[in-house]
């Protein structure tokens, strides 16, 4: 599998999706959204039983086309949703997080309180798509939206009010979990349940912010700055870091815990230089329990007097809240913070998620687990025969897999599944990546 190359940039699509950051942080698009294709022939030669599950993720709609990782490939998206509409197998459509984005946007952007407003304006924006995806459901397709973590604010009614038949899936607040198929033997979530970066965080501030409303962790941060600095130019900028000195040991789990976590930051930060000082309270947040205005140094750990290593104001000994977080989020087999903190760098984590907490949890009957979240589609089959896809993304400059744009899951849901992973071609063809997407 294809390693992200912007996973300690950006990384952290992921963390952008700290685009993760990302999870994958573009240029600024310069080109015009292009006419729709008119052409609407089915996706593929079918028959009329309804049986197949189809799995989009990570479209990353923005609010504004100069802060949107998705333009050029806005009319690709709807010409493949009118050829959906014309395939006579298809059951469900399942939008697997990311669908709107709050995340891209430089540190510079219009102060806001109104996040309903704020996603009211996205949907706007991209108003040619949410047509065309209330017209597949008019078509016989059930649409469900599963949230992910760029939309994670994303409150039910705005959705509701723009889609009126969507499907909406919620397990817990700013997560979803979806089970599907003739046996609930698939399960469909975006992934950033288990992403230390992403998953929401109503913890870490809550005592800072007198509230529980905090739900975005760090990565939402990182994810701006990010984009600022994909904005302006990729700029590189002298940054005088704090520096933690002494190294933990192992055995001390709590502090070494918290300098893997100032190792990662370090590297990234390092990297991902925007001309904004480092003291410069860029950050005004007035969304989500938030009330004050912060700076970059506000949430990079540091070694502080007592020699422990913490971020001074925001998500203070973050080591310390992932046991609660995981709770709250209803994990269903937790893990420990180094081993979340390791896995923000390496997509082979999610893979192990999908075993450890579906594929053999003896309290699942689960065959195929569908994520987005990473960017980079994937195609996995246990000794066992089960499976584990990731389902990529539809930005523009997917630079975690530039070879597989516009990727698509369909499952063939029976007695015996069948699976498979693809990419939507500009000329409306499909190619059947399943094969080569971890070569």
């Amino acid at each position: 599998m294809k390693k992200k190359i912007l996973s300690l940039v950006l990384m952290l699509s992921m963390i952008l999706s700290l685009t993760l950051l990302t999870a994958g942080c573009s240029a600024p698009a310069t080109t015009a959204k292009a006419d729709t294709p008119k052409a609407a022939e089915a996706l593929w030669n079918a028959g009329s039983t309804r049986d197949k599950i189809v799995v989009i993720s990570d479209l990353h709609l923005g609010i504004d086309d100069r802060y949107t990782e998705t333009l050029h490939n806005i009319p690709f998206l709807i010409d493949f949703l009118k050829r959906l509409q014309s395939t006579k197998d298809v059951r469900e459509l399942v939008i697997a997080g990311d669908f709107l984005d709050e995340w891209f946007l430089p540190v510079y952007y219009p102060v806001y309180t109104d996040q309903k407003k704020f996603y009211k304006d996205v949907i706007a924006n991209n108003q040619d798509v949410i047509d065309e995806l209330n017209n597949v459901i008019d078509s016989g397709i059930k649409l469900v939206y599963v949230i992910g973590n760029h939309d994670i604010t994303l409150e039910a009614d705005v959705l509701q009010q723009a889609i009126p038949k969507i499907v909406q899936i919620s397990d817990a607040k700013g997560l979803g979990t979806y089970y599907t198929g003739d046996r609930n033997e698939i399960v469909i979530e975006h992934g950033h349940r288990y992403d230390i970066f992403s998953a929401p965080d109503t913890v870490s501030n809550a005592e800072l912010c007198g509230n529980d409303d905090t739900i975005l962790p760090a990565g939402y941060f990182y994810a701006r700055y990010a984009a600022t600095w994909v904005l302006e130019g990729r700029p590189v900028v002298e940054k005088n870091l704090p520096v933690v000195t002494n190294v933990p040991d192992k055995t001390n789990v709590d502090q070494y815990g918290a300098y893997i976590y100032y190792a990662l930051l370090k590297d990234i930060s390092k990297r991902m230089t925007p001309k904004e000082a480092l003291d410069e309270k860029i950050f005004n947040m007035r969304i989500s329990g938030f009330n004050d205005s912060y700076t970059y140094l506000d949430f990079y750990p540091a070694q502080q007097k007592d020699e422990t290593i913490s971020a001074p104001v925001l998500f203070k000994n973050i080591q310390r809240t992932w046991d609660e977080r995981q709770k709250i989020n209803n994990v269903k087999v937790k893990n420990t913070f180094i081993e979340a903190v390791s896995g923000a760098i390496n997509w082979n984590y999610y893979f192990t998620q999908a075993k450890v907490q579906y594929l053999e949890n003896p309290n699942e009957k689960v065959e195929i687990v569908v994520f987005g979240h990473t960017h980079v589609p994937t195609c996995k089959q246990t000794e066992s025969g089960s499976y584990y896809i990731n389902s990529g993304t539809w930005i523009d400059h997917n630079v975690d897999y530039p070879d597989a744009p516009r990727t698509f899951v369909v499952i063939t849901t029976g007695e015996k599944d069948t699976v498979t992973l693809n990419s939507f071609m500009e000329d409306g063809t499909i190619k059947d990546i399943s094969n080569i997407v971890n070569k």
